[in-house]
């Protein structure tokens, strides 16, 4: 059993290195957990393509305004999985909650049940009926109400 296996393990530790590689981004300074990360922050180096793995960003424009979701090293590449949009809704904070249709526009106060970024879609409660909604962060504190978080409950929608 080991004999059969053996050669399967050598050839994926002894992997030979592209001379060429895949350009990459990197932060050209540490970079803290939370902090967003700005041009000044990055550049563009070269990996060997057998070491990448994951979703490694290879544009600066996708990084630039980012927030680290880790501390990142210097000259460490960075994948998606590393960086977020910047948190402008927090988990249990207040927020403002609209809801748009042809000629009506309501707006209501609801408490954030995650958190996120702009264009990121949370869950808020609404406090007087404890209903859940999934809402769409338009701006710090701010949502548009897209519908129910979850199936609707048959006996209260009948009320």
């Amino acid at each position: 059993m080991i004999r059969k296996l053996l050669p399967l393990l050598f050839a994926l530790v002894v992997t030979p290195v592209l001379a060429d590689g895949l350009k990459v981004v990197t932060p050209t300074r540490d970079i803290a957990r939370g902090e967003v990360i700005g041009d000044a922050d990055l550049t563009i180096g070269t990996a060997a393509t057998p070491a990448l793995t994951g979703t490694v960003i290879t544009s600066l424009n996708a990084v630039r305004g980012m927030e680290a979701r880790r501390p990142l090293r210097a000259g460490e590449i960075i994948s998606m999985s590393d960086v977020r949009r910047p948190v402008v809704v927090t988990k249990g904070q207040t927020v403002t909650m609209t809801f748009d249709a042809p000629g009506v526009s309501l707006t209501a106060m609801g408490r954030a049940m995650t958190e996120g970024g702009v264009g990121d879609t949370v869950v808020v409660q609404n406090p007087a009926s404890y209903r859940m909604v999934n809402a769409v962060i338009t701006g710090t504190g701010t949502v548009r109400a897209t519908g129910p978080a979850g199936p609707l409950n048959q006996t209260t929608a009948r009320r």
